[in-house]
Formats: C-alpha cells, structure tokens, sequence
C-alpha cells in the first residue's frame, strides 16, 4: 500500500491580525489525499485562523502554505476553487434558491465562458445530493430544512465543486447528536472512498478521536501534538491544551477512549 499524497501543506506559519500580536506561531499542518484530518484546541487558539489562511482568504506573515506542491497565492481565485471547497459552520439560510440550484452554484469553477450550466455539471451536482441523500430536498430553500438537512445541503454544493481538499469550520456545533454523528460518518466517507483531503476545525474532541484519521491539537497559535488519534489523544496533551483534569475511559475493542473532563 503506498503512502497517501500530500496535497495541502503549510510549514513554519505565521500570522498576526496586529502587529506584534501573533495568532499563529510556527504551524506545520499537512492534509493528505484519503485522510480527515480534525483541528481542535480552545476558543482563541487559532484554528479558524489557520483555516483562512488555508484557503487563501488571509495571507500568512511568515511560513508558506502549498497546495500540490505549488505556493497557494500563485493559484488563481477560479484553480483555488476547483481544488479548496469550504463548508461554514452555520449553514447560509439567506439563500432563496431550491436546493438544486444552490448546489448547482458549485459549478461556478468548472462553468464555461457563459456561466452555464452543462450536462456534465447536472450529473455531478446530482451525484453530490446522491452522495449527502439531499435528493429529496431539491425543491426546497435552506429555511426550510431543519439544521442538519441544511448542513447537508451546503456538504452537498461544496461536494459539487469537486475539490482536493474539503474544510470545514466547526460544522456540527449546532446539531443534535444524530446529526453529529452523520456529518462526521459522512466526512470520513468522503476521505476514505472519494479520496479527498477533509480537514474539520471541530470542539468534539470525543467524535474527532473516533473518527479523523489525523488530529492536530492547538493552543496559544501554536501546535502541541499532531498525528494519529492514539498518539495525540492523551491526558497530559489534551490537559495542556485546554487547561483542565482530563481521564481517559477505556471502552471495549479497538474502540478510542472517551474523554471525561473535570
């Protein structure tokens, strides 16, 4: 079996939104083709920040971020979008589209010189509403889904780009815990049998351990541990991370400790 390709990578980041003031301080993260890799770590420890610097939308003070082997700010706005999908943490409900047409919209990278819409562009946006079983939302808007069925939908038209890598800021904070274990099945799904690189910013550090491939662990804009979830889950990792007692409870099989905070 050979070993995963590479393809977003970022080494020695730095970023400050002020001066003298660093959000991000040497950050080495890297994000490999058929992994989901999960970001976790305290309020203010700098994982949103290292996930627009990800996609291009904040341009590090130190460091370099490649995607494909090629510095990210010399993509263009339309090759970063056909490669980086983004999915928010609160689904955009504004949005007075049916569903079909929204997730259509991630076609916009792949359109012709007319922005319109071609065979091709319809199979694959079907097979992305297939893929998040949001077919029979097609003909309504996102306000009238419930939470996670809108989360769907917006992994659904991210899915449509067809993207290298797939970011998702914090995208099951509001969902009940069905729902939270179904976008994270679905992730892991999408890493494993779709072979992208998918990289959560997520607060369940229980659901990120049984399920990413990868965990980086931050805090203060810095990297404590990275790597597989039995190497990054740990008492004394986890407790310098959020600054609390933490207990590993065994479960049964191959199954990851729970983590029991105090």
């Amino acid at each position: 079996m050979t070993a995963p390709q590479h393809v977003l990578q970022a080494r020695a980041l730095g970023f400050e939104y002020r001066p003298a003031q660093p959000v991000l301080r040497g950050v080495d993260f890297t994000a490999a083709a058929g992994r989901f890799t999960c970001i976790l770590g305290r309020n203010g420890s700098g994982k949103t920040t290292l996930l627009r610097c990800l996609l291009g939308w904040l341009r590090p003070g130190a460091g370099t971020i490649l995607l494909d082997g090629k510095d990210i700010a010399r993509h263009s706005r339309k090759a970063l979008a056909r490669l980086l999908a983004y999915v928010p943490q609160f689904p955009a409900s504004t949005f007075a589209f049916p569903v079909r047409e929204l997730v259509l919209m991630g076609r916009f990278a792949h359109a012709g010189a007319l922005g319109l819409a071609g065979e091709q562009d319809l199979a694959v946006a079907r097979l992305a509403m297939e893929m998040t079983h949001t077919e029979e939302f097609a003909d309504r808007t996102l306000d009238e889904l419930s939470g996670g069925e809108a989360q769907c939908v917006m992994i659904a038209r991210a899915l449509a780009q067809q993207p290298s890598v797939l970011l998702l800021d914090e995208p099951t904070s509001h969902l009940d815990i069905a729902n939270q274990l179904k976008i994270y099945r679905m992730m892991q799904r999408l890493a494993h049998d779709w072979e992208m690189a998918v990289v959560c910013v997520s607060h369940d550090v229980n659901l990120a351990a049984r399920f990413a491939d990868e965990l980086v662990l931050m805090r203060d804009g810095e990297v404590v541990a990275s790597g597989p979830p039995g190497d990054v889950v740990r008492e004394d990792l986890l407790a310098r991370a959020y600054d609390v007692r933490v207990e590993l409870i065994a479960r049964p099989g191959d199954e990851p400790p729970m983590i029991w905070a105090h």
